[in-house]
């Protein structure tokens, strides 16, 4: 096997392809001088809310600050709890958190998100709301979980930071609970040239919030202010990039989708690599990341990495068991077995089909195979 290198992802790459719209939109916000609020931000909000299947969408400069002021805009707080899965990302955890209520955390399936059967014994008299985290481009349940939510009187926000695009039923993450949150984190499927964020809604209350306090609370247009805000609005200049990257969105999601078919025809013969094929009725995954996992763990990722082979071992070690973050581990059997196992491969649009035949290679390679 000759040895090269695939990256994980290639900003640089990407931008050369779509190059000349990403500097009409600089020249553009920079010509201007629109660095702050201004229409560039507006009309990404507009066509982001269009995308996704909401009324609104309100731009934040981060995934974290989307959680954050879902939460605050649903008046959950002190003495509350939140359910959220033990599987994520520490900021679906720390946006509870940091509200001052309690993150409830409950084991999720092989698909890697919340296990819905595990909702509903986790609810007490002080649960107030679910946070369902839609990981690597599928959704979790959400026909079963918005059932829960109603049967209880509680509210979804959606972690739909590594799921835009994804749908059930044609029904878009980040359409379904009160908000959805999106990260623009740079490798992310959506991604921009620094950190950006933002929520989705189709309650005019919280929209109107959102925009208030991600601006220190201040009304921009009246000049009041309504409460002790924060500073965590979503640049002009990012909001311009991702307009123009939003465009290319659905092409995009249909590459990432051909990349994981050809990984599917490659891979499913080899019994200890699960692969992310769910073949759930009305879901429609978008493969933000396609995640594996070895039964072999770091002996396999490791292996990629020797050969050349960016990967991802996102959560080897689950989050509720840093000490520092204090939270309760009632022992997630499921959440620790993925943790040992979980491997993305490179996924994304501006990956060659050589260097995908590669990466296959050196996949069949470890498991003693020859390429297909």
């Amino acid at each position: 096997m000759i040895k090269r290198k695939v990256r994980f992802v290639n900003p640089g790459k990407l931008y050369r392809v779509i190059k000349d719209e990403l500097d009409t939109a600089y020249f553009d916000v920079m010509e201007r001088g629109e660095l702050i609020d201004k229409s560039h931000l507006r009309q990404f909000e507009e066509n982001l809310a269009t995308f996704v299947g909401t009324k609104y969408a309100v731009g934040v400069n981060s995934g974290y600050d989307a959680l954050h002021l879902s939460l605050c805009a649903a008046g959950i707080g002190h003495g509350d709890e939140v359910i959220v899965p033990a599987h994520t990302f520490v900021a679906s955890a720390s946006a509870i958190v940091n509200v001052g209520a309690r993150p409830v955390l409950v084991d999720v399936k092989k698909d890697f998100n919340i296990d819905v059967s595990r909702i509903e014994p986790a609810i007490t008299s002080r649960t107030k709301g679910i946070m369902p985290v839609h990981l690597s481009g599928v959704m979790a349940h959400m026909r079963e979980i918005m059932a829960i939510a109603q049967r209880f009187g509680l509210v979804v926000v959606e972690d739909a930071c590594q799921s835009l695009g994804a749908s059930i039923d044609g029904k878009g993450a980040g359409a379904w609970g009160l908000t959805g949150c999106f990260s623009f984190y740079p490798f992310k499927i959506l991604g921009g040239y620094g950190d950006g964020g933002a929520i989705t809604t189709n309650d005019p209350d919280v929209a109107q919030f959102a925009r208030r306090m991600r601006f220190n609370g201040e009304d921009r247009e009246s000049g009041e202010y309504h409460g002790h805000g924060f500073t965590c609005l979503l640049d002009n200049l990012q909001a311009a990039f991702l307009d123009v990257k939003l465009r290319h969105l659905p092409d995009w999601i249909k590459r990432r989708k051909a990349i994981a078919t050809r990984y599917r025809e490659a891979l499913s013969d080899i019994p200890d690599l699960l692969l992310p094929h769910y073949d759930y009725p009305g879901f429609d995954h978008v493969y933000q990341n396609y995640t594996v996992r070895s039964k072999q763990g770091n002996k396999f990722s490791e292996y990629m990495k020797e050969h050349g082979v960016e990967v991802l071992t996102q959560f080897r070690k689950p989050y509720y068991k840093h000490e520092a973050l204090k939270l309760e581990d009632n022992g997630f059997p499921e959440t620790e077995a993925l943790s040992r196992e979980v491997c993305s491969l490179p996924m994304c649009v501006e990956i060659d089909d050589d260097e995908i035949e590669y990466v296959i290679s050196v996949v069949r390679s470890f498991y003693g195979r020859n390429a297909s």
